[in-house]
């Protein structure tokens, strides 16, 4: 079952990271169509966090069309066919992991690094548009 994560250091409020973990977990193949999230007592009990919170997240995703209520069954996730295939994943992930190694052994903190990548893809963006038009 899927397990969510915080971090209390991102300043990103905990219902925006819920969200983002699942849509993230879509994207990547960690959740697929059709799958359950774990209930917003579970999820609650184990952040340590308010059950109206996860429910907020619950009620975002719904929004958005990741996810569906079943009464009496839970929320599930609604498929996405944006999903990045298996072995693009595995191939970039590994790739992407020996990068953000050396970023650390360089002496990046974790925000350093966040910070870097984040430019770089803002300016492949801008770089994208700019071909485009």
């Amino acid at each position: 079952m899927f397990a969510f994560r915080l971090d209390s250091r991102s300043g990103v409020p905990t219902y925006l990271q819920l969200v983002e973990q699942v849509r993230r977990g879509l994207l990547l193949g960690y959740l697929v169509d059709g799958e359950q999230l774990p209930t917003v007592r579970e999820v609650a009990a184990a952040l340590v966090v308010n059950p109206n919170t996860v429910a907020k997240a619950y009620r975002e995703l719904e929004r958005a069309g990741l996810a569906a209520p079943r009464a009496g069954q839970g929320t599930f996730v609604i498929g996405n066919d944006d999903q990045v295939p298996h072995g693009v994943h595995v191939k970039l992930a590994a790739r992407l992991r020996a990068w953000v190694r050396s970023a650390h052994e360089a002496g990046l903190a974790p925000e350093q690094v966040r910070a870097l990548v984040t430019t770089v893809l803002d300016d492949e963006n801008t770089a994208a548009r700019t071909e485009a038009a």
